[in-house]
């Protein structure tokens, strides 16, 4: 019934901030930005790898949302990656904090988790 993921839709606090992280740190390339001047609002389309993924959409004032410790709702967004160190290592050379790589118990697969502008929690996940 389902396909795939079509997009997942991320509301950032500050909008060049955030738009700065998932371009320049993440390497997210722009398929299309508008402002929608009614609901002063960006909208930002983002492509992950050549696939539309990511829609980064900026609103005044928009209230906080719990992610840590663990609240119910969506937990975290992972990316695929073929190195999790090599990954890991250039997050950290632009400036991004990034947690210890650890290994799943189940896969044997390395992985590690970082925090997007606004705290939203992101995974590298190895193939």
């Amino acid at each position: 019934m389902f396909n795939r993921i079509h997009h997942i839709a991320i509301i950032c606090s500050d909008y060049e901030r955030s738009k700065d992280f998932y371009t320049r740190i993440m390497g997210f390339e722009v398929l299309n930005e508008v402002y929608r001047a009614e609901r002063k609002s960006y909208k930002l389309d983002l492509a992950v790898n050549g696939l539309y993924q990511i829609e980064l959409f900026s609103f005044e004032n928009p209230p906080a949302r719990p992610s840590r410790p663990e609240s119910a709702g969506l937990r975290h967004l992972a990316f695929e990656v073929e190195d999790v160190e090599n990954v890991a290592k250039s997050l950290s050379l632009k400036g991004v904090l990034v947690e210890p790589i650890r290994i799943d118990e189940y896969t044997g697969k390395r992985f590690t988790f970082f925090a997007d502008p606004d705290g939203l929690p992101l995974e590298i996940y190895e193939l």
